[in-house]
């Protein structure tokens, strides 16, 4: 999970400065009438730096200190209730969508720029794969490939139907309490800083699917608000161990399969910040990065125990 967040926090960085900071403000992500080669040549060397930086930042923050081998498949496909695949079309999709963004800002036709955007996502966050099919520590998961393949997809073939982002990718997050003869364990597996559990505590997180009902409705009467999104969410609870929630500790096991493990399925609803008018370019800017995150609501929840909760706010 770290490692995917690395390369969206790199995207979001690209996209917060080095675009704006080389090109007019007032024209930031608003797609050039014709080919651009001013713009064209920003967005190819931003993402070369950007990928090739990102290359070496994971391999010393993550690889370096582990032994390498030959490249390797490893099945996890049951790992953590497929949280960790969720992650993957989450993280893919944005990435695709943005460099389509990028594309079309530089004049690129549209279904090229679609091609190209889902293409660099999925090679992207394919980088993962290899890298970690050459190490010991881990290996390539053909799940996590088809996780990037679904979340490049989603946003090219919508760009490619519609020429926007009908339907959308969230995420959120919130810090779990947990009993105190579970501190050690959770300190290992979660870390103890907010950032931490953030990233690492897939019992604290919730990946949306976030629909955008007024972009489907045609009839210019209609009172609909264009900035209302309905999501469906996807969360967990109960999980200490990748498989099952029994691990070593000092030496000795522990057996805390008495914990259910528990999927969980969101029904919420939600603003897309992308369809707020403003003709402020920084606000416009401020709202393309704001949209990945799920915003603070009223949720109906029904786990996979057939239980039913309603959260006056959910985040």
């Amino acid at each position: 999970m770290k490692k995917i967040f690395f390369f969206l926090l790199c995207f979001q960085l690209f996209i917060s400065f080095n675009l704006s900071a080389q090109s007019s403000i007032n024209r930031f992500l608003t797609p050039a009438d014709s080919f651009n080669k001013h713009r064209t040549i920003i967005v190819t060397a931003s993402w070369a730096g950007i990928y090739g930086g990102t290359l070496i930042g994971l391999n010393q923050l993550w690889y370096a200190d582990y032994p390498h081998t030959s490249f390797h498949f490893f099945n996890d496909n049951n790992e953590w209730l497929q949280m960790d695949k969720v992650g993957h079309v989450y993280t893919s999709y944005f990435e695709s969508v943005w460099t389509t963004d990028a594309l079309l800002w530089s004049g690129t036709k549209p279904n090229k720029a679609a091609w190209i955007g889902a293409a660099t996502g999925f090679v992207f966050q394919n980088t993962l794969e290899v890298f970690d099919g050459f190490s010991e520590q881990w290996g390539a998961s053909a799940a996590d490939v088809i996780g990037n393949a679904l979340g490049a997809s989603l946003s090219m073939s919508q760009y490619l139907l519609w020429k926007e982002q009908r339907i959308e990718f969230k995420f959120s997050s919130f810090p779990k309490k947990y009993p105190a003869e579970l501190t050690s364990r959770t300190l290992t597996l979660f870390g103890s800083s907010i950032a931490q559990n953030t990233l690492k505590d897939y019992n604290g997180q919730t990946y949306w699917l976030s629909v955008n009902p007024s972009s489907f409705i045609k009839n210019s009467a209609s009172k609909f608000p264009k900035w209302l999104n309905i999501d469906v969410g996807y969360g967990v609870d109960g999980l200490f161990g990748g498989y099952k929630n029994v691990w070593d500790e000092n030496g000795e096991a522990v057996d805390r399969t008495d914990i259910a493990r528990v999927r969980q399925f969101y029904l919420s609803p939600d603003i897309d910040f992308t369809r707020i008018k403003t003709k402020s370019a920084t606000l416009k800017t401020f709202f393309s990065l704001l949209n990945i995150i799920k915003v603070p609501a009223p949720a109906l929840e029904i786990n996979s125990h057939g239980s039913f909760h309603f959260y006056p706010v959910y985040f």
